[in-house]
């Protein structure tokens, strides 16, 4: 599939829809299965450049940028094209079919592919909290107000829909049947949305936060002070592409774990990467995503663990019984990390 021809869905999520968009990511997955199996995708295919994928315009994807704006991809012998996706499953969908290398994604994502069937695995969790915010319309003043409104989200089976569910039943209140939750498209649209009248509240995360509190927005909850384990952002890989290119691998890691060295030191640096990313040079915009991305959340040492994949288990296992019984350890693989790790590479950081 071709990364142009990507689709932006828009649509009402309850039970029936979220069977008919299982089914039809399974169905996705499986084509892409197929196809692969009578083409298989080469090392960079029709001797293209290498492309690492992106699935939001967020604080959480600045390793990735600065590792490429930094120079670390270059320094260990690898050219990265950074190809930004409009969200978590239609970037899954483009490493599936072989059109990434590389993918910044939740776990949850990586989790469900694989459950589907697919030849992926995380190798790193970058950000292990699920960074997200609760925001409603003004005339929402207390929690129990949602009853009978309805979330915002970016697209069903990714962090967003994680992160409003978790919102909703922290408050006593069940998805779909007290609180609708519907399908937006980019997160960057969720608060257009709002302003439409057309949902009543939204999962937001950081920029999009800070200009929803110009706006007025209220802020319900901020989901990771929850302080639930969970595997938000990291690194995915096709693990076939790993296991053939073990070495190449090995050096994105490199290159990523000293990318995140260099942002905790340098703000400086972080602040203008994000800027070119974000496009923005606010002031307020880009403190508060270093802030919260960076000095708060990000992980000096990017291990996957147990804790934080069994807590991307749970919460699938209550909308896709295949998710049921799963053993967390199976979407994730440290072993690159903790070889860095064994070796002094990410301690010299």
């Amino acid at each position: 599939m071709a990364i142009s021809r990507l689709i932006n869905c828009r649509s009402e999520f309850s039970m029936t829809h979220w069977n008919r968009f299982n089914h039809a990511w399974m169905f996705a997955v499986g084509l892409v299965l197929s196809t692969l199996c009578v083409n298989p995708p080469s090392h960079a295919q029709e001797g293209r450049r290498l492309r690492a994928g992106y699935t939001s315009l967020s604080g959480n994807m600045l390793p990735l940028w600065a590792a490429r704006e930094g120079g670390y991809f270059k320094k260990h012998g690898l050219e990265f094209d950074l190809i930004s996706m409009p969200s978590g499953n239609e970037g899954m969908s483009a490493l599936i079919a072989g059109e990434l290398e590389f993918l910044a994604i939740a776990g949850s994502t990586t989790a469900s592919a694989a459950i589907g069937g697919a030849d992926v695995v995380a190798l790193a969790t970058t950000v292990e909290r699920l960074v997200a915010f609760l925001v409603a319309a003004p005339s929402i003043q207390k929690p129990e107000d949602l009853k009978g409104k309805s979330v915002g989200i970016s697209r069903f089976g990714t962090s967003i829909d994680t992160g409003a569910r978790l919102a909703i039943q922290h408050y006593g209140l069940e998805p779909i049947k007290d609180v609708s939750i519907v399908q937006i498209g980019a997160v960057a649209s969720i608060l257009s949305a709002m302003r439409g009248g057309r949902i009543q509240a939204a999962i937001l995360t950081y920029p999009s936060i800070i200009q929803a509190r110009r706006e007025g927005y209220r802020e319900l909850l901020d989901i990771a002070s929850l302080g639930m384990p969970y595997a938000s952002t990291g690194i995915t890989v096709r693990r076939s592409y790993m296991q053939q290119r073990r070495d190449l691998v090995t050096n994105y890691v490199k290159a990523i774990v000293e990318s995140i060295a260099r942002v905790k030191k340098d703000k400086a640096f972080a602040v203008d990467v994000m800027s070119k990313y974000l496009r923005t040079t606010d002031k307020e915009v880009l403190e508060g995503t270093y802030d919260i991305s960076v000095t708060k959340y990000l992980k000096r040492v990017p291990l996957p663990t147990l804790e934080a994949f069994r807590s991307v288990v749970d919460e699938l296992a209550q909308v896709n019984p295949k998710a049921k019984g799963q053993d967390p350890k199976k979407f994730y693989d440290d072993s690159i990390l903790r070889e860095l790790e064994k070796s002094g590479f990410i301690s010299a950081r």
